[in-house]
């Protein structure tokens, strides 16, 4: 988030500026009429920049997961139009499902296009998805379901999301440094406070800065890389933050579908991502 789109993100939060016109959020706006399009040649410094900050090696095709963050800007103009009925500042990203239909090459270009649901019930709140469609030409080569969750009057009876086989705690520990949140948001683009410094994520309720939770999806894509097919679908649900800087357990294991992986705190097991991938 660059600072204009960061400020157009947190204003609607801040009591009276958010009733200015401009700003003031439509509670009962439609977010699924709103769609935008961007068209991008893939560069291979930036893939190579994300990649080496996520833990992949250098390709002429990139990561699974980099189309994400050419998809970020878009989705983030869709959270700060006045039309958009939540704050993008608080919404937690829950659940993120990504299909790669074939391996895109450094130097393609990639018809983007993202898109917002219509908001349903959860049991802590109500979720909105945000859906991407990566074309070459007319060949749909990539796309993506991102959950996100405003917090609020649940419903019990709600679904409650993707579920997972268990996976045991990993013996494989990464160390996370503390400018982790601030390198992921130099490639991604994505500056949210809460994963910069601890002052600006104490400001936001968290004890210290965060990992991003696409960071830690894309770590986890790049340590099971070899195993997977060019088609293949990857799903995770994030869980408890990671705070920086930290330590966390890696798992993964074969599942009758593909492997189940899992990120955990070294501690006690306790969970902060959990997730599978299946060939398609």
């Amino acid at each position: 988030m660059a600072v204009p789109i960061l400020l157009k993100a947190a204003l609607p939060s801040v009591p009276l500026v958010n009733q200015l016109p401009g700003i003031r959020k439509n509670p009962h706006g439609d977010p699924s009429t709103l769609s935008l399009r961007r068209e991008v040649t893939v560069d291979r410094g930036h893939a190579t920049a994300y990649g080496e900050v996520c833990g992949f090696p250098e390709k002429d095709t990139v990561p699974l997961t980099y189309p994400h963050i050419l998809a970020f800007p878009l989705q983030m103009s869709i959270m700060t139009s006045p039309e958009f009925p939540f704050p993008a500042i608080g919404s937690v990203h829950l659940e993120n499902s990504v299909t790669g239909h074939r391996p895109i090459g450094v130097g393609e270009t990639l018809d983007v296009t993202a898109g917002a649901g219509t908001p349903r019930p959860h049991s802590k709140g109500t979720v909105i998805d945000f859906t991407t469609e990566v074309r070459v030409g007319d060949e749909l080569v990539w796309e993506s379901t991102s959950t996100y969750l405003r917090r609020g009057r649940g419903e019990d009876s709600a679904p409650s999301g993707l579920t997972f086989a268990e996976v045991q705690p990993g013996g494989v520990e990464w160390r996370l440094p503390a400018d982790l949140g601030r390198r992921y948001a130099g490639v991604s683009g994505d500056r949210n406070p809460i994963h910069l410094y601890p002052l600006t994520a104490k400001a936001l309720g968290f004890p210290r800065q965060i990992a991003h939770g696409m960071w830690t999806k894309a770590r986890c894509v790049a340590a099971i890389e070899n195993r997977l097919p060019d088609a293949v679908r990857v799903d995770v649900a994030f869980k408890k933050p990671i705070l920086l800087p930290g330590s966390v357990a890696f798992g993964v294991s074969r599942t009758s579908a593909g492997h189940g992986f899992s990120v955990t705190r070294p501690k006690d097991g306790a969970p902060h991502l959990v997730g599978s991938a299946a060939a398609l």
